[in-house]
Order: C-alpha cells, then structure tokens, then sequence
C-alpha cells in the first residue's frame, strides 16, 4: 500500500493551512500518520491509489459544511466518496492531495410508504438499500447488481441494472437532493427549487456538490422475478457463429412482440472469451417465461443453448439481487467496509442497433488477441440492453433537457473489464488489450458512439473524456451552470468540468 510518506514530505503550506482549518473546526478527520487510514483511503480500484492531504469523517451536515469552507479557503480540490468504486478512484481524487469527505455515517434509509419515496443517507451502499426498502414496505427500484456500490457515484451518474428497464435507471428515480455546496451552503433542491443545481447534480454531482440525502421514488417489488441464464458453446466455435448469435439476440431484443420493459438481458462474453451467456431477468410468472418468453428468444439464436450449463431460476425481488449480486448477503457492514479489485475497464455505448461489422471485428480480436492463456489480463465483456420496446429508461420525454445526462436514448452499453490479483502490478499490455477491444468495435462504427460515465476510463484526456461522456451541448451547459454554481472548482477530478479558469490543473498540482 502506497502510504509511507509524512504529512510534511508529500504536502506543503496550503496542506498544512487546512489541517490546521479542520483541527479549528467541528469536523472530524485522519491523516495519514492514524492508524485508520489505510482502511479509508484503500480504494476499490488497486491499480490507482492516491494519497488524500486528508480524509474527512463527519457525522452531520455541518461538519461536511466546515470541511469544504477549509478546502476551499485553501484552495485544496474536494470529493466525497459514498461507496469508493469509482472505476478512477476520483473518490480520493485521482491525484495526491485531495481532501476526501468520507460520507459512510450518513447510513440512514426511511421509506415513506404512503408516497414511495425513501429518504437515503449518502454513503449507503446498493444492498443495504434495496434490503432497507424491501424491508420496510416491499419496495424497489431500478440499480445494480454490486451489493458494495455507494449509491452516491451510481445514481448520480447513471445507474444501470437489469431492472432498469422497467423503472429506468437510478438517476431517473430521484426526486429530490439534499446537497452541500461549493459555498458551503446547505440547501434542498428538486424541479422547483434550485432547479439549475438539481439539473447538474444529477449526471455530475462529482463537479458540482456533496449530495448528503437522497429522495427517491420507489415501486412495488414485483412477486416473481425469473433470474435466467443461457450457456452457448458454440458460440464459441468461430468468429461468424459469435457475431450471428449477437446479431439474432439483438434482433430478438428490437423485434420481438414478446419483448417489453418486464425483460432485461445482456450478453456475456466471460473467461477471456471462454464463455458467452444471454442472461437477464423477467419480471413475471415461470410459466409465461417458459411458454412465451424463452421460446422466442432461444429460436431466434442459430447455435443451441448447452442446457447443463444454464439456468432458470424462479424468485422473489431480494432473493433474485442477493443472486446476481454474487454474495452470500445482500447488505454490507455499514463501517470500515473494503473491497478491492485491480482493474482497468473501457466502454462503448450507442443509441443505434449495432451494424454487423463492429461486432464481428469486436469478436475477431476477441478471439484472435484474448482468448485463453493468450490474453495478458482475465477479461469479459458484456453487451447491456438499455432500450429497445418499452423501455422506461428516457420514458416520457426524459432526456439531457431534463437532467445533465447524456445516455438516456442508449440502447446498448458495452463494458469491457480485465484484472489481475491484488497483489500483481496492471500489466500496461493489459491496458493496450482492452483498448484494442475497445478500438476494434468502435472504429467500425463511424464515430457514432459514446461512453457510460460509470465506467469511467481515467486513460482518457479530458477533452475526450467530456466528449464521450456528455457531448458538447450539455458539457457546454454544464461549464456555464460550473461558472455559477462553483466558480473557484472546490469540486475537481482530473475529469470533472471545469470553470473558466482552472486553476488546479494549470497549477501543475
């Protein structure tokens, strides 16, 4: 672990201003000399540690206030981190010297359930949340499968799950924020309040605040929810048989008349190319899964599922995430959580139906580069549905109008994810193979491609970054609302959006 600098060896005078600032004030916080830190500043990502000048620990709002007023008469950047996966590790900056306001005491989940809507703490995790609503009125909501997400990052910036289909993604269920400000301020804002704030808050929060509590609409849990798998060796066998298989589950998942919001699949490309599964979830009974369902889907594909290998699992909502969450438990402690993985992930998303010749190109290098042993990092790749038929991702008129995000007309997310053990170094091959994978499908794809924010590629410049992940009209928004609403760049990551003048970067720091 990269922690053996002193205070004094690794930060100068304006760190030391601002330690002193925190000592002065009501917020609790470690440096790197207590014997909690590497607990703290440990990210989930092991390839990209940084080193906070601190890591703050409050346990209200005020102290959050009184941590981002010392930063920032510092000058010293500052992000929150609820959950810490950033992919980037921008949760503890993604450079040294950071401070990082750690949100893990704001834990609460209350559902109101006349109205649906639940009031979560900031630093909650995705399965304590959906265990808390499911507890507390059988409620849930469109997220993902991670039951050690924080919430803060997912819903913020997205917020995918094979329920999203139904409910539409995370960002699109939250109704209201409560939000410290670059100013210290501490303030609610939704639709009518702040609106500007709340418009950015919700596709950049990372630029812009620290969201405390979240207000978000639930829905009733579905009784029955079929968790279904498909193994399809042969699949395997050739580059044409791979690229068919996709093309058929794409036209099955456009097509079909049996496909509505109550479906969510993917596509699997796992084990350095050794596996490929159509898997996902359907909201209703076996029996329609199994006589409308599975039939349409499996005829449409032109290789036979190895059924020994697949599944089809009848359950019930909790039972269904604890599943695909992969762990015994759904919920995590609620302090002193770690998690860790040694990583590095690009992604593609469009709003078109893919072209044959991206995804045969996509599988050739697939099989030709990173298959096996060949491969220098464990790989997969998965094809996500974000929209076809009655999608309820971008329903009803909800687009980057509505809320500083720019893929809510996406109807596939690729992401493709190589590590190595913990205690390896990430190869730099490792980094070049999955940009190659990338390259392959992209650059048949005539420039008509964007990239999910939550699998955020910190290999990227930042003007290619702002492009992939917003676009130039809503970055272009979203400068002006930077200039309002943090004119000094309190909130910075080495990809956040900039203000007219940013002095961080400029400073060489």
């Amino acid at each position: 672990m990269p922690f053996s600098c002193s205070i004094n060896r690794c930060f100068t005078k304006p760190y030391q201003s601002l330690l002193q600032c925190l000592s002065n004030s009501t917020s609790p916080f470690i440096t790197l000399t207590d014997l909690q830190w590497p607990t703290y500043a440990t990210t989930f990502n092991e390839r990209l540690q940084y080193i906070p000048a601190a890591i703050s620990l409050p346990n209200t709002t005020e102290q959050i206030t009184a941590a981002v007023n010392c930063a920032s008469k510092y000058g010293i950047p500052v992000q929150a981190k609820s959950g810490g996966h950033s992919y980037a590790s921008y949760s503890t900056g993604g450079r040294n010297g950071i401070l990082m306001i750690d949100l893990e005491n704001f834990n609460s989940i209350s559902l109101n359930n006349r109205t649906g809507v639940a009031a979560v703490g900031g630093g909650v995790r995705l399965g304590n949340l959906a265990q808390g609503i499911w507890d507390q009125g059988r409620r849930a909501w469109g997220h993902g499968t991670c039951p050690g997400v924080g919430i803060g990052g997912h819903f913020t910036h997205g917020g995918y799950g094979y329920s999203s289909r139904a409910f539409g993604l995370a960002l699109e269920q939250i109704v209201a924020l409560d939000v410290v400000l670059a100013n210290g301020s501490f303030v609610r804002v939704d639709n009518e309040t702040l609106g500007d704030v709340y418009y950015a808050l919700r596709g950049a929060a990372d630029s812009f605040g620290i969201v405390t509590t979240f207000y978000l609409q639930t829905w009733l849990a579905p009784e029955v929810v079929i968790n279904f798998s498909y193994s399809f060796p042969q699949a395997l066998a050739s580059v044409e048989n791979a690229t068919a298989t996709f093309m058929e589950v794409q036209n099955f998942s456009l097509n079909s008349p049996v496909v509505d919001r109550n479906l969510g699949l993917g596509v699997t490309l796992g084990g350095n190319a050794t596996s490929y599964l159509v898997h996902g979830t359907y909201f209703g009974s076996i029996e329609t899964f199994n006589k409308t369902i599975s039939p349409a889907l499996l005829a449409a594909i032109p290789v036979p599922p190895a059924l020994n290998e697949s599944s089809v699992e009848p359950t019930d909502w909790i039972t269904s995430l604890t599943m695909l969450g992969g762990e015994a438990n759904l919920t995590v402690p609620l302090h002193g959580f770690v998690q860790q993985d040694n990583f590095y992930a690009k992604s593609v998303s469009t709003n078109v139906s893919f072209a044959e010749e991206p995804i045969r190109k996509f599988f050739k290098y697939a099989y030709s580069v990173g298959r096996g042993r060949n491969a220098p990092v464990s790989w997969f790749s998965i094809i996500n549905l974000y929209g076809g038929p009655d999608s309820q991702i971008g329903a009803d008129g909800r687009n980057e109008s509505w809320a500083a995000y720019a893929g809510f007309d996406d109807l596939w997310v690729v992401q493709n994810y190589g590590n190595v053990p913990l205690d390896q170094i990430f190869p730099q091959r490792g980094v070049q193979f999955l940009e190659g994978l990338n390259d392959a499908m992209t650059n048949a794809m005539n420039g008509s491609y964007s990239a999910y924010l939550n699998y955020i590629d910190p290999e990227l410049d930042r003007d290619e970054a702002w492009h992939l992940y917003y676009g130039e009209p809503l970055f272009q928004r979203l400068k002006s609302l930077k200039r309002e609403i943090d004119p000094e760049n309190v909130f910075w990551n080495p990809q956040s959006i900039p203000e007219w003048n940013d002095t961080w970067v400029a400073s060489g720091n």
